[in-house]
């Protein structure tokens, strides 16, 4: 009889990175999976703890301020190898606004010395003149949309190897120059979008869902929800002014 399915989350920093109700991601990952009878375990992952990177299928690190990120980076480079190997193994990482930073090559901020990222992704990140607030509307490439809110003043620049999560139709994105918002390294995502981001997005958590369950289980195939109310918030977000 084959063993049944589990979604493993680790929560990175879950006590320092969660502003803007970034925590709502990982119930909306959770929830999503539950109502699909498949079973989920979220451990949080503090300062000063280890990475098994054989146990999770995805990892989630919210954002927070240049403070949290100065208390973090450090210990995040701890981790560079073990989650280098557990993508490369098939994990996922969802990351938001400092923690998609801090996955870049490095955060230069006004203030202080730069933050060295763990070089996941091909991006780098400048602390800019002008802080970007406001609702968000991105078009992915396949014609989805996806909504949320932003808040910061860091520039991200993408290099030659990730692609944007999507192209701006309303707001600022990466950086409020070049159009685009987010990037995907493979099965490494990262965005500027709070709010939280998943539950107005169900679409995206069942994207990031199926990939995380392939990694020990082949050709799964989520099967659909009872959308309507995560459609309504989504549809009301879309008319919101940027």
């Amino acid at each position: 009889m084959p063993e049944a399915m589990v979604l493993r989350i680790a929560h990175l920093y879950a006590h320092f990175l969660n502003i803007y109700g970034d925590r709502g991601n990982i119930l909306a990952l959770s929830r999503r999976t539950q109502w699909r009878g498949i079973a989920v375990e979220v451990d949080p992952i503090g300062l000063g703890q280890a990475i098994d990177s054989e146990r999770y299928d995805l990892y989630f690190i919210g954002g927070g301020q240049d403070k949290q990120q100065q208390i973090i980076a450090a210990d995040l480079a701890r981790h560079a190898t073990s989650l280098r190997k557990a993508v490369s193994e098939g994990a996922v990482i969802l990351s938001i606004c400092g923690g998609y930073q801090l996955l870049g090559h490095y955060y230069k901020p006004h203030e202080g010395d730069e933050l060295r990222g763990i070089s996941l992704m091909d991006t780098h990140t400048v602390a800019g003149q002008r802080r970007m607030i406001g609702n968000v509307v991105v078009r992915r490439p396949n014609g989805s949309t996806l909504v949320g809110f932003e808040n910061h003043s860091g520039k991200t620049f993408l290099g030659s190897a990730v692609e944007p999560l999507g192209k701006i139709v309303s707001g600022n994105g990466n950086n409020g120059d070049d159009g685009c918002e987010g990037a995907v390294a493979g099965g490494v995502y990262g965005t500027y979008l709070h709010g939280s981001l998943l539950p107005k997005n169900p679409a995206l958590a069942d994207e990031l869902i199926t990939l995380a369950l392939r990694r020990r289980n082949s050709g799964v195939s989520l099967a659909p929800l009872d959308d309507a109310i995560e459609s309504s918030a989504h549809k009301r977000a879309l008319a919101l002014p940027a």
